[in-house]
């Protein structure tokens, strides 16, 4: 993966604290929000380059042992 380029960014400060709720609500980082905001608005405008590297996934990475999807979830043990 290429190196990620750091950036300063300097918000207004209740601009930051509505950006640092919505990443919390939907379980990203500020920094992940803000990307995510960026590439969504890049798309949406039409100039997404076509070489930019895909979003890293949200949470923590899998290790090479851990199953994908379980099929229960929340007691379910599904149909029955």
């Amino acid at each position: 993966m290429a190196e990620r380029k750091g950036v300063l960014l300097r918000l207004d400060p209740a601009v930051h604290d509505a950006l640092a709720r919505w990443a919390a609500d939907e379980l990203r980082s500020t920094n992940a929000q803000v990307e995510f905001l960026l590439r969504r608005a890049l798309r949406d405008a039409g100039r997404m380059p076509d070489d930019a590297a895909p979003q890293p996934g949200r949470g923590r990475p899998r290790s090479a042992g851990d199953p994908g999807e379980r099929a229960s979830r929340g007691g379910a043990s599904g149909p029955a």
